[in-house]
């Protein structure tokens, strides 16, 4: 479905459904000099210009709602590049037009002032889960090779050697993970992604990569712990855990601090629930696999 903008004065409206923006039309708050703009535009565009897409001219003539107001149309470069002076300033170096992102949430551009919803204990216990199970995946065949050549020397310190080193290796694959991701612009790892969450400082910026690296380190801290640094996520004010609490950090909701504060999702969500599912499932396995053994090991002394 399309969603498209128009520019209001100073303030840009949206995004709106194509009935409402028609709709909009026909009650005469905006006319065919009114800019728009849609995903698929490179610039803004009078409306005037998209009257058949919209189908406008089965609502009213263009003559009966040209309307009248602040039109910038013969500058759209300036508005294109952010240049355009807003009105009644004179001046300025931003403009309001300027053509909003793709919708995911995941962005650069820090909008303040808006509610802030913090990423629960258990959504981002979800996202650790799934960020665990993928990091393992890379892990385990870099340990194979470091453990595989140390058991092919036949030599023990060779073999003791290769051990270390897949423990360093397993380390620097964690932080290449961790930290590349949550520097990255998202700030947000594939377990965050897929549970809608990413990880900014207090105020919304993101994270340069040397601060996710110390995150890191703050992370093996809370593990360190006994796990105390990540329960107290699930009781500090801004859901913080240890490492969140020693590199200013926060976790929240991907739509936090961007223009669209209002899609935030409180709950759950229904991929965390089907992670937090599979990982008790797991756990039962396993608890079932250690009963059996012990049966097994009683019935056999």
């Amino acid at each position: 479905m399309t969603e498209w903008y128009y520019a209001d004065g100073q303030d840009r409206q949206g995004p709106l459904m194509t009935e409402v923006l028609r709709q909009r039309f026909q009650r005469g708050e905006i006319s065919l000099t009114t800019l728009v703009w849609r995903e698929g535009y490179s610039e803004w565009k009078p409306l005037s210009e998209a009257v058949e897409e919209l189908q406008l001219q089965n609502l009213t003539s263009a003559s009966s709602n040209l309307g009248s107001g602040f039109d910038l149309r013969g500058d759209y470069t300036a508005i294109d590049n952010g240049t355009a002076p807003l009105p009644g300033t004179g001046g300025g170096t931003r403009s309001p037009y300027d053509a909003p992102a793709a919708a995911t949430g995941y962005g650069s551009t820090v909008v303040s002032g808006g509610e802030v919803v913090y990423a629960g204990f258990w959504k981002r216990y979800a996202a650790y889960f799934l960020d665990s199970f993928l990091v393992g995946i890379i892990n385990f065949p870099v340990s194979l090779v470091f453990n595989g050549i140390g058991a092919v020397s036949g030599d023990t310190t060779v073999m003791g050697v290769m051990y270390v080193l897949g423990i360093l290796a397993s380390f620097v694959v964690g932080i290449a993970y961790y930290a590349w991701f949550h520097s990255s612009r998202g700030g947000a790892t594939l377990g965050k992604m897929a549970v809608g969450i990413k990880v900014v400082r207090s105020d919304g910026e993101r994270l340069t990569f040397m601060r996710a690296f110390g995150r890191y380190w703050g992370f093996i801290l809370s593990s360190l712990t006994l796990f105390i640094g990540f329960i107290m996520a699930a009781f500090t004010e801004r859901k913080q855990a240890l490492h969140d609490m020693l590199c200013d950090t926060v976790v929240v909701d991907k739509w936090a601090f961007t223009e669209n504060a209002e899609f935030q999702e409180r709950g759950l969500g229904t991929v965390t629930i089907i992670i937090l599912v599979l990982n008790g499932l797991l756990l039962l396995g396993l608890l079932a696999v250690l009963v059996f053994a012990g049966i097994a090991a009683s019935s056999m002394s």
